[in-house]
């Protein structure tokens, strides 16, 4: 059974800085493309960030150029995926999750919040 567990979130200011971190065991990030997706109140999750299996990173603008994808494959019983968000904007708030770039519903963890005050 895989547990996604993030971590990393919190209250910032408007510009400044967050990195998340998603334990992710038992994922083969070199067999599987790998997201972070948010949430807000009332609203869809949707992918914001994506890395292939092969190391490609992919945003929406409307953080491309703020937030950076990485991936630590060094110990395979402890993938982690990570997102480096700069320059935060309030429009950033939400609850972060990490998933497959083809989410399996069984792996959501509990996400992680972020908030960013004006």
């Amino acid at each position: 059974q895989v547990q996604l567990v993030e971590s990393g979130g919190g209250l910032v200011q408007s510009g400044g800085s967050l990195r998340l971190t998603c334990l992710a065991p038992g994922i083969d990030f070199n067999k599987y493309s790998m997201g972070w997706y948010r949430q807000v109140p009332g609203g869809q999750r949707l992918l914001v960030a994506s890395v292939t299996n092969d190391g490609r990173p992919d945003y929406i603008d409307a953080v491309q150029g703020r937030f950076t994808i990485s991936r630590d494959t060094t110990d395979a019983t402890k993938n982690t995926l990570y997102l480096q968000m700069n320059n935060l904007k309030p429009d950033d708030t939400a609850v972060y999750y990490c998933n497959l770039n083809k989410p399996i519903a069984a792996f959501w963890g509990q996400g992680t919040q972020v908030t960013v005050s004006a």
